[in-house]
């Protein structure tokens, strides 16, 4: 009998599809990036997925977040991706967290429930804290190094953090880690080179609650805006969520 799998238990089979449909993955951060990578988990077959993020969808997130339309201004993230993926899925658990993650907040997950924890977020030490959380209950855990700035999607990779090159905030990631003792971290990551924006936005949103400026935090330190595009960030979050389902489902893929 067929069934909104079907086409996805031709390729896994059934047994990956109930270690998938018993798994519950975590994705930290629903924008551009988290987005794609929630809703590809949920058609992938994952039963259980926790949504954290405490951002306000804004007008600027609609031309590369997939939650994000004129008619989901102003709501948050994690309530429209809620909605949108029970849509999809019916039967899978949501979980929404509506919160900052950082190092204040880590004592309130009980991250060894998570199968697999997804790091879709911008903060360098909210990025740390989860890697840290993630190591330390011996959970498996990718990041997403910098998407923005970028508008080759064909040079993202997948790789050990140590094996970067290129990426700005892979290299400032490996120096932290390596002074935390962590010694492997699978990363998606690109090595395009990051483009200077063409001007500097800071001014162009002035007193519009609803309208929010996006800084990006690095190191929590607000730097200039970067720019995206629609087909940078979401082939960044669909790599993400393609490597999440092949660990889950213990997949190998052969070329022949």
């Amino acid at each position: 009998m067929q069934n909104q799998f079907s086409r996805t238990e031709l390729l896994l089979g059934n047994k990956a599809m109930e270690r998938l449909a018993n798994s519950r993955v975590a994705v930290f951060g629903i924008g551009g990036v988290g987005s794609y990578t929630a809703e590809a988990l949920a058609r992938g077959g994952i039963g259980t997925i926790d949504l954290i993020d405490d951002d306000l969808i804004c007008v600027s997130n609609i031309n590369r977040q997939l939650i994000a339309t004129h008619s989901t201004v102003g709501k948050f993230k994690v309530d429209v991706m809620k909605s949108r993926l029970l849509d999809i899925n019916p039967n899978i658990n949501v979980v929404i967290h509506k919160m900052f993650f950082d190092a204040t907040h880590a004592d309130e997950f009980d991250f060894s429930k998570y199968s697999y924890i997804v790091d879709a977020i911008d903060t360098v030490s909210s990025k740390l804290t989860l890697v840290e959380c993630a190591e330390k209950a011996n959970v498996p855990i990718i990041s997403c190094m910098g998407a923005g700035n970028k508008l080759d999607a064909t040079q993202f990779e997948v790789a050990d953090i140590y094996k970067t090159s290129v990426c700005p905030l892979a290299r400032v990631m490996r120096n932290e880690l390596r002074k935390r003792g962590i010694e492997k971290l699978k990363v998606v990551y690109s090595k395009e080179p990051p483009i200077i924006p063409l001007e500097n936005m800071n001014n162009c949103y002035q007193n519009n609650s609803l309208y929010p400026l996006e800084t990006e935090l690095k190191g929590d330190i607000r730097i200039q805006v970067p720019g995206s595009v629609s087909f940078v960030p979401s082939v960044a979050g669909l790599i993400l969520a393609g490597e999440v389902i092949k660990d889950i489902s213990q997949l190998t893929i052969s070329l022949i």
